[in-house]
């Protein structure tokens, strides 16, 4: 088996180049630790120094976190889930999640189920269905996709008009 590492500094110093990367979880930078063979008291007391310095933050990184799955087309089911992966806290969770509102979870799933869609200017019943599931896997709610799926039928029958 091999030996834990116990050296603070070193602890540190891994925990400070994983932060360098991209915004953690405290959760997540324990993990990646430990599975360094990092010893768990000596990850604690320098995870607590680097919150207390302000270096590590969950609020931040769950703000970042959300950012980078709205960027990808995520819905707040699956970003509620993965933050909650992550050992993001339920309070927090709610907060970031609160700082979107409906209108804009409507308007992104509006622009994913579209952009899904692509060129075709059909939208039969079973590319309506195709489109809502893959929405729902996305993470969206049921409201959200039923007024993306509304609004884009309103969009192509009017665009169809048109020409």
């Amino acid at each position: 088996m091999t030996e834990k590492i116990t050296d603070p500094a070193k602890t540190r110093k891994k925990a400070m180049d994983l932060l360098a990367r991209r915004e953690h979880s405290r959760l997540e930078l324990y993990q990646k630790l430990k599975q360094r063979q990092f010893e768990p008291n000596v990850i604690n007391c320098e995870l607590d120094k680097l919150l207390d310095e302000g270096l590590q933050s969950d609020e931040r990184f769950a703000e970042a976190f959300l950012r980078s799955r709205i960027d990808k087309g995520k819905g707040p089911n699956i970003i509620l889930s993965e933050l909650s992966q992550r050992g993001v806290d339920e309070i927090l969770l709610s907060t970031v999640i609160a700082s979107i509102t409906e209108e804009e979870w409507d308007d992104l799933a509006y622009k994913t189920m579209n952009k899904k869609l692509g060129n075709e200017a059909e939208l039969d019943y079973d590319k309506q269905l195709k489109l809502m599931k893959f929405l729902s896997n996305r993470g969206f709610t049921r409201s959200q996709i039923e007024k993306a799926k509304n609004l884009l039928k309103r969009n192509l029958t009017g665009s169809n008009e048109n020409k």
